[in-house]
C-alpha cells in the first residue's frame, strides 16, 4: 500500500529478501523466540524501513496428535508440507512427532513435492483443503480432502471427509483396506463354486464315478454364491473405524 506518499510492506522473510531489507537488532531476539515456539513472523516495512514485526501461529487441533499417532500404528509415515518458516515448521512437527517436514513450500510447489515422494518409491496420500492443495491432491495416489475446505479441493480429491476431524484419514484407511480384503474374499466366493461345478457338470468325474451334475444342484450352487457374496458384503457394516 501508500500511505503518505510512502510506499508500505506487509509480508513474510521472503518480503524481506525481496526488498533487500533488514530488521532492526531490537526486532532480531522476538523474531528469534517467536521461531522457538512455531510462530511465524510477520514484517511491516514503511520505504526500506523495518518497523513492526508480528508472531502468528496456527493453533493445533486437539484431534492432530491422535491422527499422527493412529497413522503411525499403521505403519504410515507422515510428512507435512508448510509455508511456513523451517523454525515453525520443525516446532509443530516435533510437537506432533511427525516423521518428516518440508517447509517454506509454495502453493505451486506442492505437487511437485508429491511426484518427488511418489519418485522414491512411495505411494502417497495426500491431504488438503484449500485452494492451493488442488493439484497436490490430484497428483498423489489418494487425494483426501476436508469437506469444510475449498470446493477445487473436494474437485480434486478421491476422497472427501465430511468434517473436519483428522481422525478421519485413519478412519478411512482402515475401512478402505476392509473393503479390499472383503473384494479379495468375494471374489473367491463367486468363482469357488464354478470353479468346483463346471467341471462336474462337464462330466469330469463320469467316466470314473458316473456322476454328473444336477442341473437343480447346480442353480442351488449358483445361488448360494450370489448369497455368500452378498452376506460377506454385509459385514463392511461390522468393522470398528
Amino acid at each position: 500500500a501508500v500511505y503518505d506518499g510512502e510506499s508500505v510492506y506487509v509480508g513474510g522473510p521472503r518480503l524481506l529478501e525481496f526488498l533487500e531489507a533488514e530488521p532492526p537488532q531490537h526486532l532480531a531476539q522476538f523474531v528469534q523466540d517467536s521461531g522457538n515456539k512455531g510462530q511465524s513472523v510477520i514484517y511491516l516495512i514503511r520505504g526500506e524501513n523495518v518497523t513492526a514485526a508480528f508472531a502468528l501461529a496456527d493453533v493445533i487441533r486437539e484431534e492432530s496428535a491422535t491422527a499422527v499417532r493412529a497413522l503411525h500404528d499403521l505403519n504410515v509415515e507422515v510428512a507435512m508440507l508448510t509455508g511456513d518458516s523451517k523454525d515453525v515448521a520443525k516446532a509443530v512437527a516435533d510437537e506432533l512427532e511427525i516423521d518428516q517436514y518440508f517447509a517454506e513450500v509454495l502453493p505451486a510447489d506442492k505437487d511437485q513435492k508429491v511426484i518427488e515422494l511418489q519418485g522414491e518409491g512411495k505411494r502417497v496420500g495426500m491431504v488438503g483443503d484449500g485452494v492451493n492443495d488442488a493439484p497436490a491432491l490430484a497428483a498423489a495416489d489418494v487425494g483426501i480432502a476436508m469437506g469444510t475446505g475449498a470446493d477445487v479441493a473436494v474437485e480434486s480429491a478421491g476422497i472427501t471427509l465430511l468434517g473436519g476431524d483428522l481422525t478421519g484419514i485413519v478412519r478411512a484407511r482402515k475401512l478402505a483396506k476392509a473393503t479390499v480384503r472383503n473384494i479379495k474374499q468375494n471374489l473367491f466366493f463367486a468363482f469357488a463354486y464354478n470353479a468346483l461345478g463346471v467341471p462336474i457338470a462337464a462330466g469330469v468325474l463320469y467316466p470314473l464315478t458316473g456322476t454328473l451334475l444336477s442341473p437343480m444342484i447346480a442353480a442351488a450352487a449358483m445361488s448360494l454364491s450370489s448369497v455368500s457374496v452378498i452376506s460377506n458384503a454385509l459385514r463392511l457394516r461390522r468393522v470398528k473405524l
